[in-house]
């Protein structure tokens, strides 16, 4: 690879955000002497690494990370957890053989890049949030960062849980006096999708998004089984996207997913027909977790990938209800370092090619 930045006038898609970020990526390893490694495939990906060899009194670096964010990731052990997930494409696409990457090795990470911002020690300090960003996002600074959580999605079905008693002999002295204190009628309890959440602020949950490819897709009967889905949206207006046959495969992966792609998405070759499938399944899903948690919601990406801020759009139009509508929102990366502090913008826009949104880049 050879670094060439690409121009700000340039039409950004995934692929050729991809490649303009590892390029940067390759460049700032090999001038910085940083532990890294090239993926196989058409468009191989960095894979960096965590410096364990680093001169006896020094600290620890990775390469996919600012030197005071890692520091901090590094003595959080709630925020360390997030180095060990796994990546759902390191079984398909290795760097070396003795080499497990992880999702946040990948230069590409999307989830990298908010843990650089989000623990960097001036940004989120002795429990605070620095006062800008905490304004910019409308949360108090005392809100705490907390990456990958579950909420859950309620969906339609529920369940019964059978009352457990402790023994026979319980049971039958209940039967015996009919106590109605001590008899428990069979509670319901609604299902729930394990929707991931790739920041929580407070009383915000935040969609991190940088070279995904999209927002994925799905058939209309799985977005049927979220319960609150005619409450929050008008379903007739969700987006939808025609998908035709064929046996292409893409030129490239995108190792900065996390998710394995949806049973509907995984295979259109395995049909012989075209269908339609809603745009947007992962913002859906998203907005149903805020609303279920009575949160808000924001999505977080590049301004350069105009792609996934009209299908963010697209789902938006379709949220009807109007007491939620207005905790839906739109950051970009570059309107996100204008709060930031100069030496972290330096390292956004060496990196990433991002830089505060009222400055052009360089």
């Amino acid at each position: 690879m050879t670094y060439k930045p690409q121009s700000a006038q340039e039409i950004w898609s995934a692929s050729l955000l991809r490649r303009d970020l590892n390029a940067r990526a390759q460049h700032l390893a090999t001038t910085n002497h940083l532990l890294h490694e090239q993926t196989t495939g058409t468009e191989p990906s960095i894979i960096f690494g965590h410096n364990e060899k680093a001169e006896q009194g020094e600290q620890a670096t990775h390469g996919n990370f600012h030197p005071a964010s890692y520091a901090a990731i590094c003595a959080n052990p709630d925020w360390s957890r997030r180095l060990t997930k796994t990546h759902t494409a390191h079984r398909r696409v290795r760097a070396r053989a003795d080499w497990q990457w992880m999702e946040l090795d990948c230069a590409n990470s999307s989830d990298a890049l908010l843990m650089n911002i989000f623990c960097h020690p001036a940004v989120f300090i002795d429990g605070h949030l620095d006062t800008a960003v905490a304004n910019l996002l409308s949360v108090p600074t005392d809100a705490q960062p907390n990456f990958g959580l579950h909420p859950g999605v309620p969906l339609r079905q529920t369940r019964r849980l059978r009352t457990k008693r402790s023994s026979q002999t319980q049971e039958n002295n209940l039967q015996l006096f009919h106590d109605p204190s001590t008899i428990q009628t069979d509670p319901t309890e609604s299902l729930k999708d394990r929707t991931e959440i790739d920041l929580q602020l407070g009383n915000l949950f935040i969609e991190a998004k940088l070279t995904e490819s999209n927002f994925q897709t799905s058939s209309l009967r799985l977005i049927e089984r979220y319960r609150d889905l005619e409450t929050i949206f008008a379903v007739e207006r969700l987006p939808v996207k025609i998908i035709t046959p064929t046996s292409a495969h893409p030129s490239a992966e995108d190792f900065s997913d996390l998710e394995e792609p949806s049973p509907d998405t995984a295979s259109p070759a395995r049909t012989s027909r075209s269908r339609t499938v809603i745009q947007g399944y992962q913002l859906i899903r998203n907005v149903l977790a805020a609303f279920a948690s009575d949160a808000s919601f924001c999505v977080l990406c590049d301004a350069r990938r105009c792609d996934l801020i009209e299908i963010w759009y697209s789902v938006l139009s379709a949220a009807h209800y109007p007491s939620f509508a207005w905790r839906l929102k739109l950051l970009t990366w570059q309107e996100l370092a204008t709060a930031l502090p100069e030496d972290l913008q330096n390292f956004l826009e060496a990196k990433y090619g991002i830089s505060p949104a009222d400055r052009s880049p360089r």
